[in-house]
């Protein structure tokens, strides 16, 4: 972050800040202090990434206003991407181990590359109508918010940041044992947990909306996974 005049937020209370520290030259500097709540805007400016990755994995608050408001963290669309990877390769690997199909002929091997990329293109599918309904359901439960384009994006890049526990799908799957189905259900629980967090410090708002909003948002992604199995296609 910049000690730059522009949008900050304090990390405490939500108010918006012109800066984040001052620079006095040769190595002074001083964080500045909200004028709200008289707290230091962004004490993580001092902290290393390590500490701040830990307090985000606790679903601190303020290390989620750290990250979207006072970084210039871009990384949330390679983000999304690899996670729908890892979520995909998950389905594609129990798809070809309840295949008895050995024969090593390549028409096989291409048809199993394509199933890698059909089980993409539904998590891909899957992932979007769970984010329309979350959008849906804030919209509609409050016709004020969401009206400008750069809040409609703010919140979509909270959503997809706050995704990154899919990652640890992986790992699950690598390391696999008799506990690795409880395991994914945590991780599962897990960023729907961020996800929450995310909605809430984004938009500011209570506990209990960003969960309604999640919850339609599931409802909407089960419906579409319960409309490709009706096609006949394995989900």
């Amino acid at each position: 972050a910049m000690a730059v005049s522009g949008a900050y937020r304090c990390i405490e209370c939500n108010r918006e800040a012109t800066e984040l520290y001052r620079d006095y030259q040769r190595g002074v500097l001083r964080i500045s202090i909200c004028k709200s709540c008289q707290k230091p805007v962004d004490k993580y400016i001092e902290y290393d990434p390590v500490i701040i990755l830990i307090n985000a994995i606790l679903c601190k608050a303020q290390a989620y206003r750290h990250i979207l408001f006072n970084t210039k963290l871009n990384i949330h669309g390679k983000l999304c991407i690899f996670c729908l990877l890892c979520e995909a390769y998950l389905r594609w690997l129990q798809l070809q181990d309840s295949s008895q199909n050995t024969d090593p002929d390549d028409l096989i091997r291409y048809a199993k590359e394509w199933d890698f990329y059909r089980m993409f293109a539904i998590a891909s599918l899957e992932q979007t109508s769970f984010l329309v309904g979350i959008f849906i359901t804030l919209r509609w439960m409050r016709p004020e918010m969401l009206k400008i384009k750069s809040d409609f994006i703010l919140l979509l890049k909270a959503l997809l940041l706050s995704s990154y526990g899919k990652l640890l799908l992986i790992p699950a799957v690598i390391w696999e044992h008799e506990y690795t189905p409880l395991c994914l259900a945590f991780i599962k629980v897990f960023v729907l947990i961020s996800n929450s967090q995310a909605i809430r410090v984004t938009l500011n708002l209570n506990r209990v909306l960003p969960w309604l909003a999640i919850i339609f948002g599931l409802i909407l992604e089960n419906g579409v996974v319960y409309l490709f199995q009706k096609m006949g296609w394995n989900v």
